[in-house]
């Protein structure tokens, strides 16, 4: 390999190293978060959504990185320009060192995404359930404030909005 596939390549391994990284964070947070949404504590979850964000911001900008080098280890080995993948490069770069290192890091990283997204959606629906749960006892508040909507305290009717039917003729 010449000298400019190796600069593509260590370029494209240290941007893969810091996604890989990043990934690992994202996913301490994430788990954090889970803990947090079971304690419902929103200082803590304010807290940690922030680094959240930022880290997905980081996550952004390496990824565009990513893109970038891959396509220009595409260009020099020969794959496909358009759309980069991983394993093709590796594929293409047989009997190179980095061919095996691009595959394990293609799999940490595809490991570490799968499990944020299977966490993620469980914290999702810790989140719908809590807020499930809150609407019910907001409900049950309001109900409980509100008073009986048919009747008043005098027996007599009270209308309204909700008021089903009308008085229209007394002929029979």
């Amino acid at each position: 390999m010449d000298t400019t596939a190796e600069r593509a390549y260590q370029k494209l391994e240290a941007n893969l190293e810091e996604l890989t990284k990043i990934y690992r964070a994202l996913l301490d947070v994430v788990r954090k978060e889970k803990e947090i949404l079971i304690r419902a504590d929103r200082e803590a979850l304010e807290e940690n959504n922030t680094v959240k964000e930022e880290l997905l911001f980081r996550l952004r900008a390496q990824d565009s990185l990513r893109s970038r080098y891959a396509m220009d280890l595409a260009t020099v080995v020969g794959a496909d320009v358009e759309n980069p993948r991983l394993l093709e490069l590796a594929q293409k770069m047989a009997g190179h060192p980095g061919a095996d290192r691009l595959r394990t890091q293609h799999a940490a990283l595809d490991i570490l995404i799968k499990r944020i997204t299977e966490i993620n959606k469980e914290n999702e629906e810790y989140t719908q359930s809590a807020l499930k749960t809150l609407n019910g006892a907001l409900d049950n508040i309001k109900e409980t404030l509100s008073g009986k909507k048919t009747y008043e305290r005098k027996g007599q009717y009270k209308s309204g909005p909700q008021v089903s039917g009308n008085f229209v003729s007394k002929e029979a």
